[in-house]
């Protein structure tokens, strides 16, 4: 990360949450990148020993940022483990509520009540939604990019187990559909076709199909509508 940003270990209950912040004025509207699911599974679909994402696409678009208050925040277990961490957390538990807590705290203890808009990739996009309609932010939008909104219907649709010890932001979508928000959706994006998006999201105005875009590849330009 750029000089600007300062790294930050938050310690939750059992989890060291890793984060890197640019912070200008901290009462002003801050922008939170939350990270994807990162490396979970190896190339044979075997849960991996380390969860830290591979991919430097979720910190490049924080780094790039010119708002004046920015956080990269990772996952639980990515970067540094804590004494709860366990596959199940970057598995079948990936959003469980223990998990959506530890985001919290450590999103808390860095902004307090300011406002907050929530950007969230991949699986992260999961976990933005959830903070923000069990949680106490201060909530102004919610942008997700290559967005994984509801995890029983990507694990239908790829035929894979289901999530079964996580929380899923489509039982709360009622109260979802209440907050302002923006979808990014990869047009070549395999891994979150646009159709899973396109089924969940009732607005579609709110939908923004990048031309070319894969899951890891083609998003440095939604910077412009940031």
């Amino acid at each position: 990360m750029p000089p600007a940003f300062q790294y930050r270990q938050v310690e939750t209950d059992g989890f060291f949450i890793s984060a890197w912040q640019k912070t200008d004025n901290t009462q002003n509207l801050y922008y939170v990148y939350i990270e994807g699911d990162g490396n979970s599974f190896n190339t044979h679909r075997q849960p991996t020993n380390n969860p830290t994402p591979k991919s430097y696409l979720v910190r490049k678009l924080a780094a790039q940022d010119t708002h004046g208050n920015v956080i990269y925040l990772v996952r639980p277990c990515q970067f540094t483990k804590g004494s709860q961490c366990s596959q199940k957390y970057w598995t079948t538990a990936r959003f469980a509520s223990e998990i959506i807590d530890a985001e919290y705290h450590a999103v808390k203890q860095i902004i307090g009540n300011s406002p907050v808009v929530l950007i969230g990739y991949s699986g992260g996009a999961q976990i933005a939604g959830l903070m923000a309609v069990t949680k106490d932010l201060n909530v102004k939008k919610v942008i997700t990019i290559a967005g994984n909104l509801d995890h029983r219907a990507w694990t239908e649709y790829h035929h894979l187990p289901p999530l079964i010890q996580s929380l899923n932001l489509a039982d709360y979508k009622e109260t979802f559909a209440l907050i302002p928000q923006v979808h990014y959706v990869g047009e070549n994006d395999k891994v979150i076709p646009p159709i899973l998006t396109e089924k969940f999201v009732e607005d579609k105005k709110s939908i923004r199909i990048v031309p070319n875009a894969t899951h890891g590849d083609g998003w440095n330009n939604i910077l412009i509508d940031l």
